[in-house]
C-alpha cells in the first residue's frame, strides 16, 4: 500500500541536534548576541535561510545571514569528518528498506551537509532523491521539503512513509499528506498534540521494517 519511503536526517539517521544547537549557541556567542530560552526549539526544522535570518533578526548577531550560516555549517561539517554520529541501526535499517521501497530524504539540513553525512555512512546510493528545505520556499512545518522529495521519486505523498523525530518534522510530513513513523528525539521530545499525528511510534530507528511498514494503513 505504501510505494516510498522518505527519511528525514537529523534526529532519525544521526545524532545532531545537541550539535546543532551547540554550534548555534558558539555562533551566538562568538557574535555578541543573546540566546533565548526558546531558540532551540523555535528553529528545529526551519531551512537554512530561515535559521540564519533568526540569528542575525532575533538573536543580535550583526554578520550577514549567509555569513553566519557558513559558520555553522563549516562546525558542522568539521564536526561530522572527525566524528559522524550515526544513531543505533541507521545503516541496517536504510539497507533493509532500499531493498524494497525508493528512499529519499527530506531533511532542513543544508544540502552539503545531507550529502556529507550520507557519503560517510556509505549509504548515498541508496537514495534515489535528496532534498534540503534550503531548496523550496518554507522550511518546516511547512509541507514544501516532503512534497518536493515525493515529486522526485514519482510517487503520490499518500503512498509516502516519512521517518521523522521532532514536532515540525511530524507536522511537515502529515501536512504533506504521509503516513508518519515518529522515532521521538530524546534530547527534544516531540510535542505530544504533533506526536499524535504519527502512524506509528518506535523507540529507536533500528525497530522500522518493512513489515512495520506493510501494517500501517494510508492516511
Amino acid at each position: 500500500m505504501f510505494s516510498s519511503v522518505v527519511f528525514d536526517m537529523d534526529g532519525v539517521l544521526v545524532d545532531s541536534e545537541e550539535r546543532w544547537d551547540a554550534a548555534r549557541r558558539a555562533v551566538v556567542a562568538a557574535g555578541g548576541g543573546r540566546w533565548k530560552d526558546e531558540a532551540t526549539g523555535a528553529m528545529q526544522g526551519m531551512s537554512a535561510p530561515e535559521w540564519e535570518a533568526y540569528l542575525h533578526d532575533e538573536l543580535g548577531l550583526r554578520d550577514a545571514p549567509a555569513a553566519i550560516g557558513r559558520t555553522v555549517v563549516k562546525t558542522m561539517a568539521d564536526g561530522y569528518r572527525a566524528d559522524l554520529p550515526l544513531l543505533p541501526g541507521a545503516i541496517e535499517v536504510v539497507t533493509r528498506l532500499a531493498a524494497v521501497y525508493p528512499l529519499a530524504v527530506a531533511s532542513s539540513a543544508n544540502r552539503e551537509l545531507i550529502e556529507l553525512v550520507l557519503e560517510l555512512a556509505g549509504i548515498a546510493d541508496r537514495f534515489q532523491a535528496i532534498v534540503s528545505s534550503e531548496e523550496v520556499p518554507r522550511g518546516k512545518p511547512a509541507p514544501d521539503v516532503y512534497l518536493e522529495a515525493a515529486r522526485r521519486i514519482e510517487t503520490p505523498p499518500e503512498a509516502c512513509i516519512a521517518i521523522e523525530d521532532s514536532s515540525n518534522g511530524l507536522r511537515s510530513a502529515h501536512a504533506a499528506g504521509m503516513t508518519v513513523i515518529a522515532v521521538p528525539n530524546a534530547a527534544f521530545p516531540p510535542a505530544p498534540d504533533a506526536l499524535d499525528l504519527a502512524g506509528a511510534t518506535v523507540a529507536e530507528v533500528a525497530q522500522i521494517t518493512p513489515e512495520l511498514i506493510a501494517s500501517l494503513s494510508p492516511r
